[in-house]
């Protein structure tokens, strides 16, 4: 998990944080690299597509590797493709290359997801998957250290001087950070296939749907159709719906909300950093290590919260310290080129990252059924990120009419909401009924 974390969080920073700070340095407007952001979308609707990565079998790598495996392998490979083109194309020369690249890195990296949560729910029993999302965001969080600090120190050390654009130094990052993705392919090759563990009750429904497909009269490939589309599709739906009742729309508007203050924010984030006068090198230190060394000790912290003091206690706690924490960028907006300032800002900021992250993660692996675990995550993780996204696509304009502070303070008041829903779920429901 450890490893198969670090390819998952490779390609995210790359087509979002990293590329705005590479598209602003290119002199690319702060209105288009908020609109850019929503590249980020592909992550927000890959439950359309999570069905096919739950049930499909790729033709020869399925039957060498398993479902699982299989996809994680051919994710794996498109996204280092893709990092490989987008380290090859100028935005400045054909921005509209660069989108495409980004496009299909985050559609296999949100590909990868899919799989790779599925896999982590399958691979060990309930009780361990609290060290599993653990190791897994230590694994996540390396690799955005990788992403980010890394790919601007390489830059940095290439680029003969701030002062000027060169791409020089992006291509070179860009083609270490495709060949950083053998990381998870040969994971992928190691590990062992997991075992599904699918309820009888799972089971008796879609065999009795099967039947009564065959009672309206379907038979042969009709039949055998529309009973995938019901049991790939359908049926995660279904199940959610009928274990959680009318709970179901509550939990879905926390999740579509719970993380739309660091989202939001973030996107802004490197073009701000950039403003302010600091360099590649001093981003790079404070923001992309030791920033995320502090959302590792978050996430811990977070565990063990989440033990101490149950997972909606630890989720409200999360939302506070999220939107709380925002407002030091207010602060930081009057403080200018403060290394220091930018220190402790981007400290609290990751540490409640991890709180809220760790907390989120388990919260969200207790609402799956195994039997859809590819699907019911991909749902979760993308009305999560949805929302969020789509506002952060005007970021930039907003930026642009009303400031760096009115923004962060914006960011900080959008939170409020999710402080009512967590309380509203932790009334009405502890486990499904």
């Amino acid at each position: 998990m450890l490893f198969l974390g670090f390819s998952a969080g490779l390609p995210l920073l790359l087509v979002l944080g990293t590329l705005s700070f590479w598209l602003s340095e290119a002199g690319i407007a702060r209105a288009t690299i908020g609109h850019l952001s929503w590249v980020g979308l592909a992550y927000g609707f890959k439950f359309l597509w999570s069905p096919l990565v739950d049930r499909l079998r790729l033709p020869i790598l399925t039957a060498r590797l398993g479902q699982r495996r299989s996809w994680l392998l051919l994710s794996q490979i498109c996204i280092a493709a893709a990092l490989f083109g987008m380290a090859n194309t100028d935005p400045v020369l054909n921005l509209t290359h660069t989108v495409f690249l980004a496009l299909a890195v985050a559609f296999a990296s949100a590909t990868q997801d899919i799989a790779l949560d599925a896999y982590r729910i399958e691979a060990v029993e309930t009780e361990k998957q609290g060290a599993m999302a653990a190791t897994y965001q230590a694994g996540y969080r390396i690799a955005m250290i990788t992403a980010g600090a890394g790919a601007l120190w390489i830059a940095a050390s290439i680029d003969p001087s701030e002062a000027t654009y060169d791409f020089r130094p992006w291509q070179v990052a860009y083609t270490v950070m495709a060949g950083l993705m053998l990381v998870g392919m040969l994971t992928t090759l190691i590990i062992r296939e997991p075992e599904k563990k699918i309820s009888t009750a799972t089971n008796e429904r879609e065999a009795h749907a099967r039947e009564r497909f065959a009672a309206a009269g379907l038979s042969g490939s009709v039949l055998n159709a529309t009973a995938w589309f019901y049991s790939a599709v359908l049926s995660p739906f279904i199940d959610f719906i009928q274990r959680f009742k009318w709970q179901a729309a509550l939990i879905l508007a926390l999740i579509a909300v719970y993380r739309i203050s660091d989202v939001v924010m973030g996107v802004m984030s490197n073009p701000f950093y950039q403003e302010m006068g600091f360099t590649k090198d001093e981003v790079a230190t404070v923001s992309k290590v030791y920033g995320v060394i502090m959302t590792i000790a978050g996430a811990a912290l977070g565990g063990l919260l989440t033990m101490r003091m149950g997972v909606m206690r630890t989720l409200f706690l999360g939302a506070v310290l999220s939107a709380a924490t925002n407002l030091l960028f207010v602060w930081l907006v009057g403080r200018g080129h403060d290394v220091g300032a930018l220190v402790f800002t981007v400290s609290a900021d990751n540490l409640s990252a991890g709180i809220a992250s760790s907390a989120f993660v388990a919260y969200l692996s207790g609402l799956t059924n195994q039997a859809y675990s590819a699907t019911q995550y991909a749902l979760f993780t993308s009305v999560m990120l949805l929302l969020p996204k789509f506002i952060a696509g005007f970021s930039g304009e907003f930026v642009d009419a009303y400031g760096w502070a009115n923004f962060f303070t914006g960011t900080a008041l959008i939170g409020a909401p999710v402080l009512v829903l967590v309380w509203l779920v932790a009334r009405t429901h502890d486990k499904p009924k």
